[in-house]
């Protein structure tokens, strides 16, 4: 297992549960995995802006270069070359259309048609290998699809039951496959720099963006994954340098993080 430090800010804060349910109200079924749709409805309302680097989605736009680099260089590693991905939680395409400028073929997935639409729409034209799909992890693993690669980027803290959702990853993954994980660590540091200081100081993110209640921290990660067949290889902090005005890899995991997963070769769908 690898090293589960939650960074320079202290211990992470305990949570009732590791499988938080829907937030109260919400219309989710109690098997949902995945998609809430009071998340999908907030993230359809930004589908038009999506693309625009000084738009509402702007903080993703700077930090995409570090998480696609950072997984594909690991693809690279394990595969030797570029190999078929899964893009779930794809939004309106930034990272799914950058990986598959890697030579990627890469299927993004997401429930949110309007941003589907976007991404279609930006990457019509082009020749890459790249399509989309309005729907969820479940439809998928339902009609028994399988991947060398799944990436969740920025979305295990939007969905309605991690655990559930790890384990419909882990139907998704081939044997001996990896899923990479970047989300944001569940410390009082990120309540004031991701929550409090992104959305309501330097207004980066629209307001409503994250609960702080939802974000997850690595030693969850871990153990949420073991019983999906999965096994945590690596985990690096995402820290922002305000030197250089761009983001990093690190050992700081006490805001953001990405994490890679292997599947065992031996775990059963």
């Amino acid at each position: 297992m690898a090293d589960m430090r939650t960074g320079d800010s202290g211990a992470a804060l305990p949570m009732a549960s590791p499988a938080r349910p829907a937030d109260a109200g919400s219309a989710v079924p109690t098997d949902a995995g995945s998609a809430i749709p009071a998340e999908v409805a907030k993230f359809d309302a930004l589908a038009a802006r999506w693309w625009d680097p000084r738009g509402p989605m702007g903080a993703l736009h700077a930090m995409n270069p570090l998480r696609v680099g950072w997984v594909d260089r690991r693809v690279q590693a394990r595969f030797g070359g570029p190999v078929r991905v899964l893009d779930v939680g794809c939004g309106a395409g930034l990272a799914a259309e950058a990986l598959a400028r890697l030579g990627h073929d890469v299927l993004g997935l997401d429930a949110a048609g309007e941003a589907v639409a976007a991404a279609r729409a930006h990457a019509a034209g082009q020749g890459l290998p790249l399509a989309y799909r309005v729907g969820t992890a479940e439809d998928l693993a339902t009609e028994g699809l399988r991947f060398p690669v799944v990436t969740a980027l920025e979305v295990i803290e939007h969905v309605a039951d991690p655990a559930a959702f790890l384990r419909l990853l882990g139907r998704l993954v081939e044997p001996g496959g990896l899923l990479f994980v970047s989300t944001i660590n569940r410390t009082l540091r990120s309540l004031v720099v991701a929550k409090l200081g992104a959305e309501y100081v330097v207004r980066l993110l629209p307001v409503g963006t994250h609960e702080w209640g939802r974000f997850i921290t690595p030693a969850e990660l871990g153990a949420l994954g073991g019983p999906a067949g999965f096994r945590v290889r690596e985990v690096s902090g995402m820290v922002f340098d305000l030197r250089r005005r761009a983001w990093r890899a690190g050992a700081d995991l006490g805001v953001n993080y990405i994490s890679i997963l292997q599947r065992g070769s031996g775990a059963r769908r």
